[in-house]
């Protein structure tokens, strides 16, 4: 059956198909942008890369990885790494754009002006994760173990907040989220933002019966 899993080193270009395609509001993206490497430069690779033991894998039946779960416990911090230790490198690949005309542009737009204090939900609640499921993981209940993996995680660091970003087209996303306990708050207008408190003595009993789900 489904099961989930620590990311190991080698699962890296398993989650970029998944993010890929899932990253189009949930849908596949596959070439809507000129180069497809850039969903995942931007919106998982990073992440494993600062934080692998704060990623956790989905599989399928057969061992094939079909999910994800990536996050940071310190968004300012990463933002300032992300900014100046990752991005960087993909400079001469991706540069800069003039202006955000494409939606390429746009996520270039985006990468280049990552930083700490960019985004209004980091203080309040610092850690910050991305999920992706390919549909047929979806309706198993495997997006709230992972969910709840990492926040067991998170709260064995001590690490008392949580928020994440949906487009405002995913509205299966949109719907999924409180169901997990997150509460909506202000954001930008082309994502809805939820957060939720894990300094609360309820979500730590969950998050430590989750604890050992995925050791």
């Amino acid at each position: 059956m489904p099961d989930i899993r620590p990311f190991r080193v080698g699962d890296e270009a398993a989650l970029a198909e998944v993010c890929l395609k899932t990253a189009d509001a949930g849908a596949d993206a596959t070439g809507i942008l000129v180069d497809d490497d850039l969903w995942a430069a931007v919106f998982v690779l990073p992440y494993v890369a600062r934080h692998p033991d704060l990623a956790f894998v989905a599989l399928t039946d057969d061992g094939r990885v079909a999910g994800y779960v990536v996050g940071t416990d310190d968004t300012r911090a990463f933002e300032d790494w992300f900014a100046t230790e990752w991005w960087p490198r993909f400079a001469q690949r991706w540069p800069r754009p003039v202006a955000a005309v494409t939606r390429q542009d746009g996520i270039l737009t985006y990468a280049y002006g990552r930083r700490a204090g960019a985004e209004p939900f980091g203080d309040s609640y610092p850690a910050h994760l991305h999920i992706d499921l390919l549909p047929e993981l979806q309706g198993q209940g495997l997006g709230r173990e992972l969910i709840e993996t990492l926040i067991a995680a998170l709260q064995a660091r001590g690490v008392t907040g949580l928020h994440l970003a949906a487009d405002v087209r995913n509205t299966g996303a949109i719907a999924f989220y409180p169901r997990l306990g997150f509460t909506r708050i202000p954001s930008h207008d082309d994502v809805v933002a939820f957060a939720r408190d894990l300094s609360a003595p309820e979500v730590a009993a969950a998050a430590s019966r989750r604890r050992g789900r995925a050791r």
